[in-house]
């Protein structure tokens, strides 16, 4: 989406301050409304800013983790609540069946490390700790892969983007591209099942 794009995302961020980018991350992480949210981007954004000055790197990292980690219990516990019903769930402006069935197949295909991988992937990030907890995947295994998932995206993200800012001369020339890369890495992994699917059909 354009509004989270470059210039416009650093001005976001610059906007809300770290306690909006934890609460954007929690939201992506664990509510049905945040998997339009741009978590890879804004990490690694909020991380090159953190190298200008801008925000604690320190407290980026470690917030946003606590964040993502509670966010992912969040969806689990819901899941967990409403049970595989909610797959007769219908439609509506914040709920589309079509992304739960998505992170459901990532799941079968992945089984538990699904938890850390779909920390990279855009919507099934969001989907994929509700339809562990529908699931009834037992929680100690569940947090454990969330908080391996939730450190590596996370710091793993923020870090890239403050290392970059810190050793790249006038990188904030090259954000936007950095940017664009990082967004078009995050939907291959859809784009290559979505290709796979249509050729089994």
């Amino acid at each position: 989406m354009e509004i989270f794009s470059g210039e416009n995302l650093i001005n976001i961020i610059k906007a809300v301050g770290l306690i909006g980018v934890v609460a954007i991350i929690f939201a992506e992480s664990g509510l049905l409304i945040g998997f339009f949210l741009p978590g890879d981007s804004l990490l690694f954004t909020a991380g090159f800013l953190a190298s200008q000055g801008y925000l604690d790197i320190a407290a980026l990292t470690i917030l946003t983790f606590i964040a993502a980690v509670l966010g992912d219990s969040t969806g689990y516990a819901f899941g967990k609540k409403v049970g595989p019903k909610i797959f007769n769930k219908e439609d509506s402006l914040i709920f589309k069946k079509a992304y739960l069935i998505k992170a459901q197949e990532f799941y079968n295909k992945h089984g538990v490390k699904t938890i850390v991988l779909a920390r990279f992937v855009p919507i099934v990030r969001t989907f994929a700790p509700i339809v562990a907890g529908a699931g009834d995947m037992h929680y100690k295994t569940f947090i454990t892969y969330n908080v391996i998932g939730g450190f590596f995206w996370t710091v793993g993200v923020s870090l890239a983007g403050y290392f970059l800012g810190s050793v790249i001369p006038d990188v904030d020339k090259y954000l936007l591209p950095i940017i664009i890369l990082i967004i078009v890495l995050s939907i291959l992994p859809t784009i290559f099942e979505l290709i796979k699917s249509r050729r089994k059909k």
